[in-house]
């Protein structure tokens, strides 16, 4: 940055030394703008922002995470005995192969899984459509002490809802508001939200659909649909621009990972959670028993 005077400011004064430079943290880094419109076709869904140098030292990193990331769990739970009622939800959404099961797989496998609740949203049963929208997402939310993680989300009933035309469009508009209600209730009561976007190209999904049918033992993960959902490919990208823009909160922000590079998106996610847990900063309890006598009863039992 220059100063008025055209002199270059580079942070010292009166020759004093220079201050560290601190590198932006992956929240930084992926977090969409606020109040901002959304173009996703400016963010490359290869890139690598603030990433490892290859997949190689990525995946090397990523494991790395996991002795952290663990412990930070155990203390979430652990503070939880003591009445502390803080939680992470980690909410998925993406086009389909964008790697929301592949994020489950090879993320929350870093987390002990008894701490984990997790819970992919399908096509509404007869009893969830006999409810608000709400009210399936609201029985799924994780207990104090847990990580949640929502493989899809409440945010389908403004994306597949709006492509569709399954709801009015007077009642879909609705939606976001309540969304950015229900939400805002989460956070006061303790819920640190990581809002996920898995960005991938349409090439990219065409390579890994491809992928699938060649082969058998993929097969099952293929599904004739997504051939006519890509041919709705704009409409959705319209769908989660508009879900981008009009539900990100300073509380409850939106972080756009590029997911053509799976590598690449299992670190940024996995470091996203950390940064969260590390905010967070749980501590275990204190016991509230007597040490040195229970020490000396158990020694003399």
């Amino acid at each position: 940055m220059a100063k008025r005077d055209g002199k270059k400011d580079d942070g010292t004064r009166d020759g004093g030394a220079k201050p560290e430079r601190r590198e932006p943290s992956v929240r930084e880094l992926l977090r969409v703008p606020g109040g901002e419109r959304i173009d996703l076709a400016s963010y490359d869904a290869a890139a690598t922002p603030g990433g490892p140098a290859g997949k190689a030292v990525g995946l090397a990193a990523t494991a790395a995470l996991g002795p952290r990331l663990a412990d930070l769990q155990e203390r979430l739970y652990a503070s939880s005995t003591a009445g502390d009622r803080r939680r992470v939800l980690l909410v998925l959404q993406g086009m389909d192969t964008s790697g929301k099961g592949g994020t489950v797989k090879h993320v929350i496998g870093l987390f002990n899984p008894s701490g984990c609740r997790i819970r992919a949203f399908k096509a509404p049963t007869p009893e969830e459509r006999n409810h608000p929208f709400l009210w399936r997402i609201t029985k799924a939310l994780p207990e104090p002490g847990e990580i949640g993680i929502f493989d899809r989300s409440h945010y389908e009933d403004v994306l597949i809802a709006r492509v569709r035309e399954l709801v009015p469009r007077s009642q879909l508009e609705g939606r976001y508001g309540q969304i950015n209600d229900f939400e805002q209730s989460l956070a006061d009561d303790g819920v640190t939200l990581v809002k996920v976007f898995l960005h991938i190209s349409y090439e990219e999904q065409r390579s890994r659909l491809l992928e699938r049918l060649d082969n058998p033992e993929k097969h099952w993960k293929f599904n004739v649909g997504d051939i006519e959902e890509r041919a709705l490919w704009p409409a959705y990208q319209e769908a989660y621009e508009l879900a981008l823009e009009r539900c990100a909160t300073d509380e409850t922000p939106w972080y756009l990972v590029p997911a053509d590079r799976k590598w690449y998106r299992n670190w940024a996610i996995s470091r996203l959670l950390l940064e969260h847990l590390e905010a967070l900063d749980p501590t275990y309890p204190p016991g509230d028993f007597d040490v040195a006598e229970s020490r000396r009863r158990l020694l003399a039992s």
